[in-house]
């Protein structure tokens, strides 16, 4: 390792108690975190001789006044070295060994703190979700009480339908442009929970200030506001998450920021629902109920333990060790998960510097293990936008009343569509550590096309028709049911673990503030898009975006599951041209032999997950 890599590993808070194993060998590029073309998966343990292991382990506790739990850091030190074998080593007892056993036979089976962390992190997705929806039932009512109607006989109906649209973008607006790149600043000084706390007291106070707008320059200054609030929790919450959690069961536990997301947005959709009696002040009671799940978050965050990779992050590796005693069965899985950690993160900090903030924010774009991953996130993130979910979840009960509906009966259908939403998400928690991130997606996709579409052309069928009504809201319903457990809940936790630490928050600050510029540019245009393109034009035109997304996710999108953040870096340093030609000539032509010829046919892996000792290799090499 160079002399500028151990001093920025140091000044990153990471010991160099790992640089005698890369110094010894000379080996730490022998897989490029920048150009991994073999596509291997290393543990960078892998190879360490054992006497050389434990001196390794008893400088990493001197270093980090955990002396007294040396012993415990040794067996950690092994099982992180190799995790499968631990029923051959002697140094561990039966129960050590039972408790590991557990941890595929009950894999569930977790600390009560971990599921407080995801209960909180779900709350806030349920405060996301809720603002998401009191503007949709508000939209039949606020533009006439304040001054905007959007009546066709209105002379400024045109104009009126653009400020209608920058009123619902107004979060988006505000997130995207300011909101999510507050994300790193707040992370730094204030950690995750701190982060989450600042996002449920902007989430409380200007829904507020929405409910006693006078004037729609007033909303929508509060709705701005709101994306100061919406756009760090929704940064933070997932990374927050994916940090806490073991890797077999993260996907599942992380994507319940979508579940609950769409457990919010069925709230909002109740809401509306319940208060659309009140007459002239429903509008302000479904816009300001949106508070009720931001107060239990702001209480519930600090009985939370912080994550343990961001105490690391800053050097706290005692308080790092008593959060992860929390969030794992035994202390035996924690010192395990902390010391392979530590490990990854002296070789990030030693390739992935990333040391202010613009450079940080440089290197998205410049290192190209980085590189990799944000694309990635951008082509998911951008797809839930071109997927045209949101022109439903923002503008349901509007294109309900063009389909024939009473106001009452659009929002018992958006209702509906709320609650298939809701339900259809419940799937991904079993299937997205299994089926996996990028086949959710490529299942998913196609089918919201062709629903998306025969939605729009349901439109063609005659007024005087009993079919037309239930027949939009049929295909409608399915089209939420196909999204739900595929990019409803994939973005999120795909762009929450796939930056390295040294560029986690500002990479998420870059993938949600793609969501939520292109949320707003969608809510922003579509009024007026419906009114050009009409029904018909408008949901054909998301048809054919969903079929574009599609081909980017094959392409660009790589798969994540079951991968440890660690182990991400191996994949995302797999060059993205190697990436895109794999599923151009291998997993393409398999996937026709297999599934439309029907033939019997075994699939060439991408990635070889054997670990590979460093150190004999470049033996092997020199010796030739």
């Amino acid at each position: 390792m160079s002399s500028e890599a151990k001093q920025t590993a140091s000044e990153n808070g990471a010991t160099s108690s790992y640089d005698e194993h890369i110094d010894d060998v000379e080996t730490a590029k022998a897989i490029d975190l920048s150009n991994n073309v073999q596509a291997r998966i290393q543990n960078p343990l892998h190879g360490i001789p054992r006497d050389k292991l434990m001196k390794q382990v008893d400088k990493f506790v001197r270093d980090h006044g955990l002396e007294d739990k040396n012993d415990l850091f040794r067996k950690g030190a092994l099982l992180a070295q190799s995790q499968k074998g631990f029923e051959t080593m002697d140094e561990l007892s039966e129960s050590d060994k039972e408790v590991l056993r557990r941890e595929t036979t009950h894999r569930w089976s977790q600390p009560r703190d971990l599921y407080l962390t995801v209960i909180i992190c779900s709350l806030a997705a349920a405060v996301q979700g809720w603002d998401q929806t009191g503007s949709n039932g508000a939209n039949l009512s606020f533009p006439d009480a304040l001054g905007i109607s959007q009546d066709p006989a209105n002379p400024r109906a045109s104009i009126n339908e653009w400020i209608v649209g920058v009123i619902n973008s107004g979060p988006y607006i505000g997130s995207s442009l300011i909101g999510c790149w507050l994300t790193d600043p707040l992370n730094h000084y204030f950690g995750r929970r701190g982060t989450l706390f600042w996002c449920g007291l902007f989430c409380t106070l200007t829904v507020i200030g929405q409910a006693v707008s006078q004037t729609w320059p007033q909303l929508l200054v509060c709705r701005l506001l709101l994306g100061l609030g919406m756009g760090p929790k929704a940064t933070t919450s997932p990374v927050y998450a994916a940090e806490n959690v073991p890797a077999n069961i993260r996907g599942g536990l992380v994507m319940s920021w979508q579940l609950w997301t769409a457990f919010g947005i069925f709230l909002g959709f109740s809401a509306n629902l319940a208060l659309q009696g009140a007459g002239r002040i429903a509008w302000r009671l479904e816009l300001g109920s949106a508070f009720i799940p931001a107060v239990p978050l702001m209480i519930g965050i600090y009985f939370c333990p912080e994550s343990p990779r961001w105490y690391m992050k800053k050097g706290r590796y005692a308080e790092a060790f008593k959060s992860l005693c929390r969030l794992r069965n035994s202390e035996l899985q924690a010192a395990r998960d902390m010391y392979y950690v530590h490990c990854q993160l002296v070789e990030e900090f030693a390739v992935l510097r990333g040391s202010t903030y613009f450079s940080r924010f440089y290197e998205l774009f410049k290192i190209p293990r980085v590189r990799r991953a944000t694309l990635a996130s951008f082509v998911v993130m951008i797809a839930q936008q071109m997927c045209g979910i949101n022109i439903i979840s923002f503008y349901s009960s509007t294109i309900f009343v063009q389909a024939g509906y009473s106001s009452r009966s659009a929002l018992f259908a958006s209702w509906g569509y709320g609650l298939v939403n809701w339900l259809f998400a419940f799937p991904a928690v079993w299937t997205i550590d299994t089926f996996g991130r990028r086949n959710l997606l490529l299942f998913t996709f196609p089918n919201m096309a062709w629903t998306l579409l025969a939605a729009g052309f349901c439109f063609y069928i005659p007024d005087s028709s009993g079919a037309k009504i239930p027949l939009i809201a049929l295909f409608i319903f399915m089209f939420a049911a196909f999204y739900s457990p595929g990019e409803g809940p994939v973005p999120f936790t795909y762009s929450a673990e796939v930056f390295p630490l040294t560029h986690r928050e500002m990479g998420m600050s870059w993938a949600v503030a793609t969501c939520l510029f292109w949320a707003a540019v969608l809510s922003l245009t579509f009024p007026r898009l419906l009114s050009a393109f009409g029904s018909v034009g408008a949901f054909g035109f998301y048809a054919g975006l969903n079929v574009i997304a599609l081909t980017m996710i094959f392409f660009l999108v790589p798969e994540t599951k079951q991968r440890t953040l660690e182990e991400l870096d191996y994949v995302f340093a797999v060059p993205t041209r190697k990436h895109a030609s794999y599923q151009a000539t291998e997993f393409l032509p398999y996937w026709i032999r297999r599934y439309i010829f029907l033939r019997k046919t075994t699939l060439k892996p991408l990635y070889n997950f054997d670990e590979v000792d460093i150190a004999q290799r470049e033996k092997e090499k020199l010796s030739a």
